[in-house]
């Protein structure tokens, strides 16, 4: 399905994610859609997407966006920035979705954890619960700190403790504290 107007970032989602398919480049939807799915319900104006790609790939990845008449932007993080290179693509009507060149620490199995959620007659591979709440550990803002106490609130019967601390401790002490606080 096209965007036909503002406040559709999902729909242009839903065009990257069939480019990424005909790249065949893995993916997993993160931020405030994961957040829905998690039970954290939440308003966002983009969809964020984090993909296994180099900053060279990501750049053929723009390319072809821009071939699909989609505007870009493509930002490099400096060596301290948790996020090597972002790719911003947008649509006419303002839509957005940022796709994340992977985040330091993530475990690389992240998609293979993914959750296939239905929507508009495609599958949304949508990041696992244990990896949602390390990643927001990690980011440790207090909106992702409140993500994560209510995604484990939801969810505690089936979350894997044990998986999200091993995940946590990749992402460094800090995480791994927050996790275990959030658990107790």
């Amino acid at each position: 399905m096209k965007t036909t107007g503002p406040g559709q970032s999902t729909y242009l989602l839903l065009e990257v994610i069939a480019l990424l398919a005909r790249e065949q480049v893995d993916y997993a939807v993160i931020g405030a859609l994961a957040a829905a799915v998690h039970g954290v319900v939440r308003a966002s104006m983009d969809a964020d997407v984090i993909v296994p790609l180099t900053i060279h790939r990501l750049s053929e990845l723009q390319t072809a966006c821009i071939q699909r008449g989609l505007t870009t932007d493509l930002r490099t993080g400096d060596i301290d920035d948790p996020i090597p290179a972002l790719l911003q693509v947008s649509d006419v009507f303002g839509n957005r979705v940022d796709l994340l060149a992977g985040l330091r620490g993530m475990d690389a199995d992240v998609y293979s954890r993914t959750i296939d959620v239905p929507f508009e007659g495609a599958a949304l591979r949508v990041v696992g619960l244990e990896d949602f709440i390390a990643m927001k550990a990690f980011a440790g803002g207090p909106l992702d700190l409140a993500d994560a106490r209510r995604a484990i609130a939801t969810s505690r019967e089936a979350l894997n403790s044990e998986l999200l601390l091993r995940l946590a401790a990749r992402f460094g002490k800090d995480a791994l504290q927050i996790c275990q606080q959030l658990l107790a």
